[in-house]
């Protein structure tokens, strides 16, 4: 009897095992990949900190993106502009833009203020480069840093997010060495609270997988 009880408790160990890993997200399987390049541009701001890497699930790359925006206000109001940034991934074998029904989001650290943007997506290929919209630091006036991005896709079609106009646009980043944008992560301002001055999206980085 003690030995049917210990095979029993051995096998539910084994299949509590096997449970747990095939309940993994697809996304944690490409974390610790190595990437072809990491892109970046010069223009972000340096307020805030870094949030998570986000990637898309391993064998998918991104071939659309969608913002949250917090729309410019008429009044005196403390905008925020450009809160978040999400990646949507497909698989390599999507015929072309019209045949995303199935695919992956992924974001990094959002901002608590605006809504989001339609998905604007490449007519063929992924995203391979990316341009920042900045606002530089307005001393007494009122900082909104990140306004706008837009991505080229391999097929050399170029996206406009839907952002804000304050800001210039800065250089382009490098352009992938490997197959397409796989992952993303952001640099986020917390809340400022009454007296501060919220920016929400600073900065962004780019993953490129092969």
């Amino acid at each position: 009897m003690r030995h049917f009880f210990s095979m029993f408790l051995l096998l539910a160990i084994i299949g509590l095992h096997v449970s747990v890993q095939s309940t993994r997200r697809p996304s944690d399987w490409s974390l610790n990949a190595d990437y072809p390049s990491l892109l970046t541009v010069s223009n972000g701001m340096k307020w805030g900190s870094w949030g998570h890497k986000s990637m898309c699930p391993s064998g998918m790359y991104a071939a659309g993106f969608s913002l949250k925006v917090e729309e410019a206000s008429h009044a005196f109001h403390d905008d925020s502009s450009l809160n978040g940034i999400r990646l949507h991934c497909v698989n390599p074998s999507r015929k072309s833009s019209g045949s995303y029904g199935r695919y992956a989001s992924i974001e990094s650290d959002v901002g608590h203020w605006g809504e989001w943007t339609d998905i604007k997506w490449c007519p063929s290929g992924f995203l391979k480069a990316f341009q920042l919209r900045v606002e530089s630091a307005q001393g007494a006036g009122d900082d909104t840093a990140a306004n706008n991005i837009r991505f080229s896709c391999s097929d050399g079609f170029l996206l406009q997010g839907d952002g804000t106009a304050w800001g210039d646009w800065g250089d382009w980043s490098p352009k992938c060495k490997g197959k397409g944008i796989c992952g993303i992560k952001t640099r986020i301002l917390e809340p400022q609270g009454f007296f501060g001055d919220d920016t929400a999206l600073n900065d962004v980085q780019m993953y490129c997988c092969e």
